[in-house]
């Protein structure tokens, strides 16, 4: 039954009486002085605030439980705080605790006894740097989401100071390089030189001091991932304690995330960098070529074949670190990650990887091969260190047999990329890449999905399909023949194409429109532009796309007479000028007269092809087991 009371009281001090109304004296005879809030005589309207108690479901022991709150100006108030804290005790909620924020997110972490090593780390950082020195003091009843709007405004104050301090130290770092500069400039000019050296270790002090408590900006996603450890504790404490009314996490408003996508370098880009340094996104791409020139500039490197293997296979540099060779097979053809290394603080430890990222991935003849003259190079470092090799039974080691630390990997792929004159990517994007060359491969997305150990297609599909130019350009090219589209023209001059059009059964020529006068045009074939025409039509049009759908009307209808194949169309109308494109168009197309080989007349083979015959003269291939 919910039967409040309430009554007024004030901070009021004055002399004390006990319950028959006498004055209570102290050791001296004096009357004891001390707080008369419930029996002042000044209570009233205008003196004294709102208190209210109520009895509670009694605890254990059937000891009584008293839930009292005072401060209120207005009795409405009271009431109002009165009826809400019934109702939470109702729901189980303790609202008799005492207990801090702080003191419950780390008896929330201590509890979590199945995280894994990474999320612990994480979780704990966050309480530390974040939930303990903003949230640490409130009681745990208190909470409510006006104190978590607090927290991540003092966060983005914080940012600000941040970002001044950032720019400071940044002054100072040109200033030190300045003065590095003048001082090997002097050289041979003993008084210059010396004053010169001077400012440069004034300089080199005066940064060492800048840098004392830099720290590094809260980005809008790290403070998701704050929200999260926040939402999960609340959570947490709700299920199993009704320690909070609501989860107040699931209310905060936080500034958006946009996840960078992936980013192709292509050449415009790549002399962009060149001539400024700048990247143009946090998470770039090597096209084809580019990957082709770095595989051959670390064909001598000792970890050449990881390298490969990183391009081609996209497995995470702890799973890697990780990977033993009795879960390798250069016979059957397949790795199986089941292992990975994780680092926290600088220091590994061993974890399964999560159950979406156990997978068994098929490997390449180039692949295997690579794994097994790996190898090889290991039994000959074997030899060479003899006892003081390290036995370790991992595939990715050092010459000398030691465990790579997964840091160390990323800095000598950063490093090698830099030798290479190429331009940057970090070692994470080769997953982006092997997705994308895999896609570009014309590899189903979920087979890209399961290689990449995703829990999700729909992950791989937002984070790994950053299209190479020539899926793009596939895709250009192949739109406009998909559509068709009825555009009147005539021919003026049928088109023929010759027999030296034909390369291997393939023919490519341009169908170059221009306009004469008015909205007349005129369309020729040709292989190239100073050649014959092919062939010529004429219509009337105002757009250069009409234009360009007529071209690939005309060209399919003679394939179409003459049993050949539309296989590639491609509008090239972006490449002129903006102030030239209402005057002309550029479409490339592809042409093939032979047909698919058919199983008819092809004799079935005995035996294996010789390419099946992949180990080298010599070489003797390991099972890995």
């Amino acid at each position: 039954m919910f039967s409040p009371s309430y009554y007024r009281r004030c901070q009021c001090k004055g002399a004390l009486t006990d319950k028959e109304g006498s004055p209570v004296l102290d050791t001296d005879g004096s009357p004891k002085i001390g707080d008369i809030g419930l029996t002042c005589p000044k209570l009233g309207k205008s003196h004294g605030t709102w208190y209210f108690y109520f009895e509670a479901e009694p605890g254990e022991g059937g000891k009584r439980a008293r839930v009292r709150r005072g401060g209120f100006a207005k009795l409405d108030d009271a009431k109002r705080k009165a009826k809400e804290l019934y109702d939470a005790a109702t729901a189980g909620t303790d609202v008799l605790s005492d207990e801090s924020c702080g003191d419950f997110f780390l008896r929330w972490i201590k509890a979590k006894k199945s995280l894994a090593r990474t999320t612990r780390h994480g979780y704990e950082e966050h309480i530390g740097l974040y939930l303990h020195p903003h949230l640490g003091h409130i009681k745990r009843r208190d909470l409510k989401v006006r104190h978590l709007d607090k927290m991540y405004d003092a966060i983005e104050r914080e940012n600000a100071e941040r970002i001044l301090h950032r720019l400071r130290v940044d002054q100072l770092q040109k200033d030190r390089d300045e003065g590095h500069r003048l001082w090997v400039k002097a050289a041979g000019k003993k008084e210059e030189r010396r004053a010169a050296r001077r400012a440069f270790l004034d300089a080199n002090a005066a940064l060492r001091e800048g840098k004392k408590g830099l720290r590094k900006i809260t980005s809008a996603a790290t403070m998701h991932r704050i929200n999260d450890t926040l939402s999960s504790a609340l959570s947490w404490g709700i299920k199993r304690e009704q320690a909070f009314a609501k989860n107040w996490a699931q209310l905060v408003e936080l500034p958006p995330v946009t996840r960078p996508k992936p980013l192709v370098w292509t050449p415009e880009r790549v002399e962009h960098w060149k001539r400024t340094g700048a990247k143009p996104g946090p998470v770039m791409v090597w096209t084809p070529e580019l990957t082709g020139q770095y595989l051959d500039f670390v064909k001598d490197d000792w970890l050449y074949e990881l390298w490969h293997s990183f391009i081609f296979l996209g497995p995470r540099r702890g799973e890697m670190a990780a990977l033993p060779w009795t879960e390798v097979s250069t016979d059957a053809l397949w790795l199986r990650i089941s292992q990975q290394i994780v680092e926290v603080a600088y220091e590994l430890y061993g974890e399964a990887p999560k159950a979406d990222s156990v997978r068994t991935l098929s490997l390449s003849l180039e692949t295997g091969d690579n794994l097994v003259s790996f190898r090889a190079k290991q039994e000959r470092k074997r030899r060479e260190w003899g006892d003081a090799y390290v036995e370790t039974g991992r595939v990715w080691t050092h010459e000398n047999g030691e465990a790579l630390h997964p840091d160390w990997i990323s800095r000598r792929f950063t490093r090698l990329v830099e030798l290479s004159g190429l331009p940057p990517v970090r070692l994470h994007d080769l997953r982006h890449l092997a997705a994308t060359l895999s896609l570009l491969a014309g590899t189903d997305i979920k087979v890209v999905q399961e290689k990449l150990g995703h829990s999700s297609r729909q992950i791989t599909s937002d984070t790994y399909t950053s299209v190479l130019p020539e899926m793009m350009r596939a895709e250009a090219e192949s739109v406009m023949a998909v559509v068709p589209r009825v555009v009147s023209f005539e021919v003026h001059t049928p088109l023929s194409i010759p027999e030296n059009a034909w390369q291997d059964d393939i023919a490519v020529f341009f169908a170059h429109g221009a306009r004469q006068s008015g909205d007349a045009w005129a369309v020729g074939a040709q292989n190239q532009s100073d050649a014959d025409l092919l062939g010529v039509i004429t219509l009337v049009s105002r757009d250069q796309d009409d234009v360009a759908n007529a071209a690939v009307k005309w060209i399919r209808d003679h394939c179409a007479a003459n049993n050949l194949e539309l296989v590639r169309v491609e509008n090239f109308n972006d490449r002129y000028p903006e102030e030239q494109r209402a005057h002309f168009s550029l479409t490339r197309v592809t042409v093939s007269r032979a047909e698919s080989p058919g199983p008819d007349g092809w004799t079935l083979p005995k035996g294996l092809p010789p390419a099946a015959s992949r180990t080298a003269p010599g070489r003797r291939r390991s099972t890995g087991t």
